[in-house]
């Protein structure tokens, strides 16, 4: 029995082999077409008039409708990542290097029977083929702020509900899916401030106070996850969202100028009276010497949240490769 269990094995293996070979990786999931082409500088002027830009991404029905996009945020978009979870060349990661970055229009078509959830797998395959992109992932252990509700309980007002979409359309008939996302921004300049709007419903307004001192930020929908994002830039760490809070929220933020000129100095803006421009790097900046003594605190406090310190895993897009123009259309 024992001299013939070898070759009852290799004949199993012969056998086997045909279609073990013969099986080939599935292809990965790509858009039909997709068009590329470089974005338009924005019009100041249209945008202090208030008319919308073309900025975002848009989903509706097969359509795929990019706008203003760098690769760094295509990369972000592609692997639902924030910045500090990339490292890679400093034209990719580098706070300071997107407020020049080549900007992209993309119009893509999705393949009969995906679902918008597949967009992001799409677009990985899209950033392979078309601007050459190679990553591997890794997890490391990171210092972090973790987003959490205080001991009083939360202090926030829920967002105004999304208004419910009609069954049926004008003519009668069934109403096609709605639309995800938006690549519509627009922007209301006043003497007082500035009114910014995603087209999503959310509206974020910012003003001054009336001593100069301070910022005060608006936004009538918000996430808790999008809110740590919003925070995450004023602190020395990144902000994660452990609130297990679900849902939008209406939130404040009062922030002091020095916070403010801190930030753009470190993205790379010129500042009057701050030196030379900066750059954040691959981490968010550090805001203050001491960033317990941040107005960021304070304000989080205010809304019965709190930002404790922490270590935890991070997952890591690591770019082996990139190109900055994408191939021909």
């Amino acid at each position: 029995m024992l001299k013939i269990l070898p070759r009852i094995t290799g004949v199993v293996l012969v056998l086997a082999a045909p279609a073990a070979f013969g099986q080939t990786p599935a292809a990965p999931l790509a858009f039909e077409v997709a068009s590329i082409k470089p974005s338009p500088p924005l019009d100041p002027t249209r945008i202090a008039s208030g008319q919308p830009i073309h900025a975002g991404m848009k989903i509706d029905a097969a359509r795929v409708d990019i706008g203003n996009f760098s690769v760094t945020a295509l990369i972000l978009k592609a692997y639902d990542v924030k910045l500090y979870q990339i490292s890679g060349p400093d034209w990719v990661t580098s706070m300071g290097a997107q407020m020049n970055a080549q900007r992209f229009d993309i119009l893509a078509k999705m393949p009969e029977g995906t679902t918008k959830e597949q967009v992001p797998e799409m677009l990985r395959t899209l950033l392979a083929e078309r601007f050459k992109l190679a990553v591997h992932r890794d997890t490391k252990e990171h210092a972090v702020y973790a987003l959490v509700v205080g001991k009083g309980g939360p202090k926030l007002k829920e967002s105004e509900p999304d208004p419910i979409a009609p069954a049926v359309s004008a003519d009668g008939g069934p109403a096609p899916p709605p639309s995800t996302g938006s690549n519509q921004v627009t922007v209301n300049a006043t003497g007082k401030g500035a009114e910014v709007s995603d087209g999503q419903g959310g509206k974020q307004r910012m003003s001054m106070s009336p001593d100069g001192k301070s910022m005060h930020l608006e936004n009538s929908k918000v996430s808790m996850a999008q809110f740590a994002d919003m925070i995450t830039p004023f602190v020395d760490r990144p902000v994660v969202d452990m609130t297990e809070l679900k849902g939008n929220y209406r939130v404040a933020l009062d922030i002091s100028m020095e916070e403010v000129m801190a930030i753009a100095r470190k993205a790379g803006m010129a500042v009057p009276g701050m030196g030379g421009g900066g750059d954040a790097g691959r981490a968010p900046a550090e805001a203050a010497s001491d960033p317990s003594g941040s107005s960021i605190f304070a304000t989080v406090q205010q809304l019965g949240l709190k930002l404790e310190a922490r270590k935890a895993p991070i997952t890591q897009i690591v770019i082996d490769h990139v190109e900055k123009m994408p191939t021909e259309n």
